[in-house]
């Protein structure tokens, strides 16, 4: 427990403008900044993939206006294969790293995390501003390779060496591109490194009295033990992306191993390693994994237990579920190296961690499912995502058996069946986790209820067309469909193109759909129903403060907690739940056990 005094106050009220909505070192605008710059990526990285799959099908499509982007990569509108790399390059950098690390992380957590700990601000409230600002910069690097030299790199989002650090010898996009993709992936690196240790600082020193580790919600969980993944796996990667770049550009070989002959051409290289990018990459590159579902795992369990009206059948096993899950997914980088030419004794290490790191995740979807059995559950938008979450983290999950063992995934490893595993656990099912965060805490960021009915058409929409383009992805990886091909019309995978043109037609229209979210989001911030401070009746800290909050959170007054963060299902003076911060005795539970605070 921690005395009052340890939350001074770090900073006054802004004064001006640029103070309170730009240079920000309040922590719910930096959270919303965070949404902010997620958002507009995603948008970003849908459109890519719009472009991606119209090609797929429609291989000589012009796209209007396409052709105006990139008038080599795409004449007259019409995609060209190295173009179509360059794309997916683009996308899966952005939804990875400026999408399913900034917003469940950064962006929901920079805003509630110190309020659900009974904190002022962040432990370092320039540092946070920093942290935002240095992201924005590294963002601003990434999109620029849009509009220099010959284009965005075609080396993939995981950027493997040697293509990645030959220059443009390599192919398009290979000079100045990646060049800027490596520096944006560093400057990433930093602010998501100063923002990780703003989480533990803060977790660690500004709890408010009587808030112990046990009392801290599900998501403030998730996000302290997200950060402390995060500060060992950006560690990693700015370092190698450094090397990279000296690769690149100061004649070094780190990555480029000798006698390399590329067109014809002997490189002035020797000495290097292109499956140490790799291992430092995955070193990072699986964690991140954690670090975009994990934040997003906590959130739908908060969520979860407030629809339910009822506690989970263990608060304490999801959470050290979730450290077990942080902890071993340092041990299983190397399945993503399977067909890399490891030493076979070296597969079989890695292949029995990434057989155990589902035990944890199996039993936080237990404990999910199974208190459902005998809850009160409100069907509301939040719930309906929460609830899709868990439906797209089992359905993405049990792929990963197969993929988990050496002599399947030499077969599977470079299908759409890894494109349907990854994207379905990884990617939809965090969107999901944003998703019922936004409508579960717009009404506490805006003090606007966003509008139920559309809520719930965005939901079902999503969910029914998430898995019309997602599932169909494994089909046609057991069928052999080789990923990363820009078309597939004159060799043996011609046939699999009418489930192509189905996935295709279902992106489109999911992608559409979005547009309800969009409208309800930016309508609802100005025109939407007033929002109480507890619409949700919920328990933790965040709803016994105004909506919006006060720019001190609490207005100058510091919570005193008294209860376990979801205490539901009892009789209270408040109906059936008492909050945290409430003096109340607990008289009655489900079970009739007299408790006390």
């Amino acid at each position: 427990m921690h005395d009052t005094a340890v939350h001074a106050t770090h900073h006054g009220p802004p004064t001006s403008f640029i103070r309170k909505h730009i240079f920000s070192v309040d922590h719910k605008v930096i959270g919303k900044q965070y949404y902010a710059l997620g958002l507009f990526s995603v948008l970003v990285g849908m459109v890519l993939s719009w472009i991606m799959r119209l090609h797929l099908v429609w291989p000589n499509f012009a796209i209007p206006g396409l052709g105006l982007l990139s008038p080599a990569g795409a004449p007259g509108g019409v995609v060209t294969p190295e173009y179509y790399l360059q794309l997916m390059t683009m996308h899966g950098t952005l939804m990875v790293f400026f999408v399913l690390t900034n917003v469940p992380f950064a962006g929901f957590g920079n805003y509630f995390l110190p309020i659900q700990i009974g904190a002022d601000d962040m432990a370092f409230p320039r540092f946070n501003m920093m942290s935002f600002w240095v992201t924005f910069v590294g963002a601003c690097f990434l999109f620029a390779a849009f509009f220099v030299g010959d284009g965005p790199p075609l080396a993939g989002w995981t950027a493997y060496a040697p293509l990645s650090t030959l220059g443009k010898i390599t192919g398009p996009g290979e000079d100045v591109g990646q060049t800027l993709w490596a520096i944006s992936i560093g400057i990433f690196c930093i602010g998501q490194l100063l923002g990780s240790l703003n989480f533990i600082a803060t977790t660690l020193d500004l709890r408010t009295k009587g808030m112990t580790f046990m009392r801290m919600p599900l998501c403030t969980w998730a996000w302290f033990i997200t950060s402390c993944i995060g500060l060992l796996a950006f560690a990693v990667l700015l370092p190698a992306c450094i090397l990279m770049i000296l690769d690149r550009v100061a004649g070094t070989s780190f990555f480029i191993p000798g006698g390399l002959v590329v067109n014809d051409q002997l490189q002035p290289h020797s000495g290097g390693s292109p499956l140490l990018w790799q291992h430092l990459f995955w070193f990072f590159g699986h964690p991140e994994v954690y670090i975009a579902i994990l934040p997003a795992a906590g959130i739908v369990s908060h969520i979860l237990v407030n629809s339910y009206r009822r506690p989970l059948l263990s608060h304490k096993v999801v959470i050290y579920s979730m450290m077990a899950i942080g902890f071993l997914s340092y041990m299983v980088w190397g399945h993503h190296m399977f067909v890399s030419g490891m030493n076979p004794v070296s597969a079989l290490a890695f292949s029995f961690p990434t057989l155990v790191i589902t035990i944890p995740a199996t039993i936080l979807t237990l404990i999910w499912v199974g208190s459902l059995y005998g809850s009160k559950l409100r069907i509301n938008s939040a719930s309906l995502f929460a609830l899709g979450f868990v439906s797209m983290f089992v359905a993405g999950g049990v792929s990963g058996f197969f993929l988990a063992q050496p002599s399947i995934d030499i077969y599977l490893h470079a299908t759409y069946f890894v494109v349907g595993h990854f994207h379905m656990v990884m990617g939809v099912a965090a969107i999901f986790g944003m998703f019922a965060g936004t409508y579960f805490w717009f009404p506490k960021m805006t003090g606007r209820m966003m509008n139920e009915t559309l809520g719930k058409a965005h939901f079902w929409f999503t969910f029914v067309g998430a898995y019309c383009i997602f599932m169909p992805f494994h089909y046609l990886g057991l069928a052999g469909n080789v990923r990363r091909y820009s078309t597939f019309v004159d060799d043996f995978m011609g046939p699999l193109m009418p489930v192509h043109k189905f996935i295709s037609i279902a992106a489109l229209c999911t992608g559409a759909v979005q547009l309800i979210f969009l409208y309800n989001l930016l309508h609802s911030r100005f025109w939407g129903k007033p929002a109480s401070a507890n619409p949700w009746e919920g328990t933790s800290l965040e709803w016994s403060t105004s909506s919006p909050p006060p720019w001190d959170n609490f207005g100058g007054k510091h919570p005193v907690v008294y209860h376990d963060p979801y205490q539901y299902g009892i009789e209270s003076s408040t109906g059936d739940y008492v909050m945290q911060d409430s003096p109340e005795q607990i008289q009655t539970v489900r079970d009739d056990k007299k408790l006390t605070p």
